[in-house]
């Protein structure tokens, strides 16, 4: 399903040890700007919130525009490789331009300010524990990508934040025909997100990991109301939708859900939307949709047990500690926002577990998802909460609750990490590889456009 000039092109794709920090991804556009004068042009589109550029690089003359930004989400920064990439190979070959007949405008990060409080882990090793241990995800409302404009029955969202609204002035700007925020997993195989169906490059999607000996993604869904297009493709979800389920589930959806993602404000302008999500690590029981011996019910009634116990030992920890804080720094909030979310987590799992078509036997793909969840939850939000406790102690805040408390959870966050790296072995996929299956699909979909 790969014809020869993509295959061509993916082989551009070199070779790398490490993920770029973002002051290397600026670095590369501001050359390219500089080298390749009357082919591209460095503006500034934004600021974040400390006070960072945002810089978009626009290569080519094309009569339809394209978005790719990288760095949405400030743990993913395979995109920052991809885009790098994507801008070289743009500006160095005039054929490749002429051939995706498109200008286009390439975002370097979205959130760099985040994407900083990752750049820990970005060199290596490539282990759960290093990784998570330099983790950072901000709260749901800091988020880019979910912080777009979003209103439905009772919820309401305005609070657009200043690297949304730049990614929204753009799309404004330009009205693309194909728009990619670079988003990556963790563990499994590679999906992704379309925000309409579209069948022969959903074909093209399905093709590239297996060029790289990686799987495709059988497990679990990132939320139950999640429409699946094809395998390993999935409708992008709707805020809507996820309200509705949630509302179906007698749960109040107003508790869970904040704002809209890019691929709802593009819509008003028919742009095709694409998301590639690809892990970093994966197993053979990934793309196994043989059946397992356990029932999904139980399965699902399992998760939503493990994630409540998460629940309760976070919760239970910034419970205790939450008269001595005096910092409020970015990993508090962000595990105020999401020690909360396990628990609707939980209830959710508990009340779609009894539907009749739960009776049947898991696959092992959903079982291996669903102990990749329960891993990547407890060493996130577990060592955010830890990082927001090292912060106190290191800014002189050690009362005897918080030095206590911070003890204890690194006692317990070891024992989970050696949980997480246990079991069925998982290969780390080359960085290399990564980067290719999303400048595959990048190209993919702009063509497809």
């Amino acid at each position: 399903m790969l014809d020869a000039t993509l295959i061509s092109e993916l082989d551009t794709v070199p070779d790398f040890d490490r993920f770029a920090t973002v002051d290397e991804v600026y670095a590369t556009l501001t050359r390219l700007a500089a080298d390749h004068p009357g082919v591209a042009s460095l503006r500034r589109i934004g600021t974040s919130r400390l006070g960072d550029p945002l810089l978009c690089l626009t290569v080519g003359d094309g009569p339809r525009h394209a978005i790719v930004a990288a760095g949405p989400h400030p743990n993913e920064p395979i995109g920052g490789l991809t885009v790098s990439h994507l801008a070289t190979r743009l500006c160095e070959d005039a054929g490749l331009r002429r051939a995706t007949g498109r200008t286009w405008h390439v975002v370097g990060c979205l959130d760099p300010d985040g994407t900083r409080l990752n750049e820990g882990w970005f060199a290596g090793p490539f282990t759960k524990t290093h990784y998570a241990r330099h983790f950072y995800r901000p709260a749901g409302d800091e988020q880019v990508e979910w912080t777009f404009p979003f209103a439905y029955k009772r919820a309401y969202f305005d609070r657009v934040l200043p690297e949304t609204l730049a990614l929204m002035r753009l799309i404004d700007d330009t009205r693309p025909a194909f728009m990619t925020t670079l988003h990556n997993g963790e563990t499994g195989g590679v999906f992704y997100y379309l925000n309409r169906p579209e069948p022969e490059l959903q074909a093209v999607l399905k093709a590239l990991p297996g060029r790289y000996g990686v799987p495709l993604h059988a497990g679990e869904p990132e939320h139950p109301s999640v429409r699946q297009l094809d395998q390993a493709v999935y409708l992008a979800p709707r805020m809507q939708d996820a309200y509705d389920y949630l509302e179906a589930l007698g749960q109040d959806p107003t508790e869970h859900i904040g704002g809209a993602a890019s691929d709802s404000y593009i819509a008003r302008y028919g742009t095709l939307g694409l998301t590639a999500e690809v892990p970093y690590w994966t197993t053979a029981s990934a793309g196994d949709t043989s059946p397992a011996d356990r029932l999904y019910r139980d399965l699902v009634l399992g998760q939503a047990a493990d994630l409540r116990a998460t629940f309760e030992v976070l919760d239970e920890t910034l419970t205790a500690v939450a008269g001595d804080l005096v910092t409020g720094s970015p990993f508090l909030r962000a595990s105020r926002s999401f020690v909360p979310m396990l628990a609707g987590m939980a209830a959710t799992d508990s009340g779609r577990a009894g539907a009749p078509e739960n009776e049947r036997p898991a696959t092992v793909a959903e079982v291996s998802s669903s102990r990749d969840l329960l891993h990547s939850m407890r060493l996130r939000f577990g060592g955010m909460l830890l990082r927001a406790l090292e912060g106190e102690l290191a800014v002189g805040n050690g009362t005897p609750v918080i030095r206590a408390r911070a003890r204890a959870l690194a006692e317990t966050y070891a024992t989970w990490c050696a949980e997480a790296e246990s079991g069925a072995p998982e290969e780390t996929i080359p960085i290399r590889h990564l980067v290719a299956i999303q400048y595959g699909g990048i190209l993919a979909g702009a063509a497809h456009a």
